[in-house]
C-alpha cells in the first residue's frame, strides 16, 4: 500500500504494528494488548485525517496510483463486456475504452478514460489523455447505443485531452465540440460518474450526462491546480492555493449544482477497498437508470439541455446615470 504525504502518521503506526506482529515471544499477554491499542489508534487517526481533508489533498487522492481505473470498474460492475475499437477515421485511441455490457441484466454502453499502472502501460494509454480519435470513437459508440436504444454510462478520469501538436492537427477542439453537440441531443439516458480526475474539455468531452455524479475523493474543474498556478503565479508552487479557490471537489460542485450527487468511498479512499467502491458506483448507476428509463426520449433531451443551460450565475450591468455620463463627457 502506497501512502500519501499527509498519511505518513498512519503509515508509521501501521509499520509499527507490522513489526510487533512479526515478533516471536512467549508471552502474548504483553504483545496482543499493545497491537490492539495501536490498531485502535490507527482507526482514530484515519477518521481524524480523512474527515478534514483539504481540496489539494482530495486532488492527491484522486491521483493515487492504486486507485481503481475505468476497466477495473467495468470488470467489477458489469457482465459480458465486449470492447469496441477504432473511430473509423484514423486509429484506435487506447486512452478511451468502451463497449457493450450488461449490468444486472440491463444492457449498457459503458466507456471511460483509462490510465496505466506502470511506465509501459501509461505510455500505451497516453496517461489517460485522449487524442481526437478517442473522442471520435466515443462519438461512434454513443450513436451506436442510441441506434439500439441502449443507455450510456461514462466514467471520467483524465488530466485533460492530449495537448500535443499532432492532436491539434487532427482537430482536437472540433472532436470535443462535436461530441458536446451530439450528447446534448442523444435520445437515450446518459449517466456520468467522475471516478478520478475530471479535467476540462478532456472530461466533459464524454461526460455531458442527464445525471452526473462524483466519487467522494475526486475533482472536476475547467483547469488543474498546477496549470492554474502556472498561469496566475508563473509557477506550480501555488497549486494548493489554486485548488482551494477553484472549488473543484465533489462537495463544492454539489453545492454549485454542477453535479447531482456524491458517491461515498471507503475511509481512506477508493483504493482501500476497490470492491466496495465498485458496488457503490454500480448502485448509483442502477438507481439512475431506473429513473431515467421512465422518461421519453424528447424529455431526456430537454432535461439535459436545461441542466447545462442553467449552470452558472450572471447579472445584467445597470446603465450609467445621465449625470454621470455628462460629467465624464466634460472631462
Amino acid at each position: 500500500m502506497q501512502y500519501l504525504e499527509f498519511e505518513q502518521p498512519i503509515a508509521d503506526l501501521e509499520q509499527k504494528i507490522k513489526e510487533l506482529s512479526e515478533l516471536s515471544i512467549a508471552d502474548d499477554e504483553v504483545l496482543t494488548p499493545e497491537i490492539k491499542r495501536l490498531k485502535k489508534r490507527v482507526e482514530e487517526l484515519r477518521e481524524s485525517i480523512f474527515s478534514n481533508l483539504t481540496r489539494w489533498q482530495r486532488v492527491q487522492l484522486a491521483r493515487h496510483p492504486e486507485r481503481p481505473y475505468t476497466l477495473d470498474y467495468i470488470y467489477k460492475i458489469t457482465e459480458n463486456f465486449v470492447e469496441l475499437h477504432g473511430d473509423r477515421y484514423h486509429s484506435d485511441d487506447k486512452a478511451i475504452v468502451g463497449g457493450f455490457a450488461t449490468m444486472d441484466g440491463q444492457s449498457v454502453m459503458i466507456m471511460g478514460h483509462q490510465k496505466g499502472r506502470d511506465t509501459k502501460s501509461r505510455q500505451y494509454r497516453n496517461f489517460g489523455m485522449a487524442n481526437p480519435e478517442g473522442y471520435r470513437k466515443a462519438y461512434r459508440l454513443m450513436k451506436l447505443a442510441e441506434k439500439f436504444d441502449v443507455p450510456i454510462v461514462t466514467l471520467l478520469d483524465t488530466p485533460g485531452a492530449y495537448p500535443g501538436l499532432e492532436a491539434e492537427e487532427r482537430g482536437q477542439a472540433e472532436a470535443i465540440a462535436k461530441n458536446l453537440k451530439m450528447m446534448a441531443m442523444l435520445k437515450v439516458p446518459l449517466i456520468t460518474v467522475v471516478i478520478g480526475e475530471g479535467a476540462s474539455g478532456g472530461a466533459i468531452g464524454i461526460g455531458m450526462g442527464n445525471e452526473v455524479f462524483m466519487m467522494e475523493n475526486t475533482w472536476y474543474s475547467v483547469i488543474s491546480p498546477e496549470s492554474c498556478s502556472s498561469i496566475l503565479w508563473k509557477t506550480w508552487d501555488y497549486k494548493e492555493q489554486a485548488a482551494a479557490v477553484l472549488k473543484l471537489t465533489a462537495e463544492d460542485l454539489k453545492e454549485l449544482k454542477v453535479i447531482d450527487g456524491i458517491i461515498k468511498e471507503p475511509l481512506g479512499g477508493a483504493h482501500r477497498d476497490p470492491d466496495k467502491s465498485a458496488q457503490s458506483v454500480k448502485k448509483q448507476i442502477l438507481d439512475s437508470l431506473k429513473r431515467l428509463k421512465k422518461q421519453k426520449p424528447e424529455k431526456l433531451v430537454e432535461n439535459r439541455i436545461q441542466k447545462y443551460s442553467a449552470m452558472g450565475e450572471w447579472a445584467k450591468a445597470s446603465k450609467p446615470k445621465a449625470k454621470a455620463k455628462a460629467k465624464n463627457s466634460k472631462k
